[in-house]
């Protein structure tokens, strides 16, 4: 960024940076987010963003929105003022009302899907043998919802008062879980997320 100030193209330059995943657990611990790279809990899919636009992006601004990185491209788009490709379906939205502070955005869910294992387990995850199981996770507002499609599992987390993901509300708060584990399988469907249904007949114990 340096280097664009002092070459004088900082007004024409958008830089967004960001993360595609939490820090690895062994080596970078995200407390008080719970787990890290490869989980659905916060350390894992949690991370800092910043943008830099000068002249159009005021400096030293703080926004707490929860955003995707199905964002970006919309936010590209916006940016250099091209409009959304015909016959493309775009998920994300663009980020620069939140960045210029011009507006929010529309109130909606946030989805992450994983049906496969990820080894290499640690002590803040689910089990002590996989970072994740096959699974998917819901963020609406302040909850968030894990399912897990082994054994059915279900999580359930209000994230203002729980950051940390220790207090599984799912038999507490069965209503807030109907409603958002119907909201996940309404997405998945919607989408044709994978869902496996048979056990690996190659795998060996």
């Amino acid at each position: 960024m340096d280097k664009l100030d002092e070459l004088g193209f900082a007004a024409n330059t958008f830089v967004l940076f960001s993360s595609d995943n939490g820090g690895v657990w062994r080596i970078s611990k995200q407390w008080p987010l719970r787990a890290g790279k490869g989980s659905y809990y916060e350390g894992g899919i949690r991370e800092p963003m910043f943008a830099r636009w000068t002249g159009q992006i005021e400096p030293g601004l703080r926004c707490d929105v929860p955003v995707s990185g199905i964002d970006l491209f919309p936010t590209f788009l916006d940016v250099a003022g091209i409009e959304k490709p015909q016959g493309h379906l775009l998920d994300g939205l663009s980020l620069m009302p939140l960045l210029r502070q011009s507006g929010d955005l529309k109130k909606r869910a946030l989805f992450w899907h994983f049906p496969i294992y990820l080894q290499g387990g640690g002590p803040e995850s689910r089990d002590p043998l996989f970072r994740t199981r096959p699974g998917s996770a819901i963020r609406y507002g302040d909850w968030k919802l894990h399912e897990y499609f082994e054994d059915g599992g279900l999580e359930l987390y209000n994230l203002r008062e729980d950051l940390s993901e220790k207090n599984n509300l799912a038999d507490k708060r069965p209503e807030k879980v109907k409603e958002l584990h119907a909201m996940l399988k309404a997405w998945r469907k919607e989408t044709g997320a994978p869902v496996p249904s048979e056990l690996n007949p190659a795998y060996r114990p």
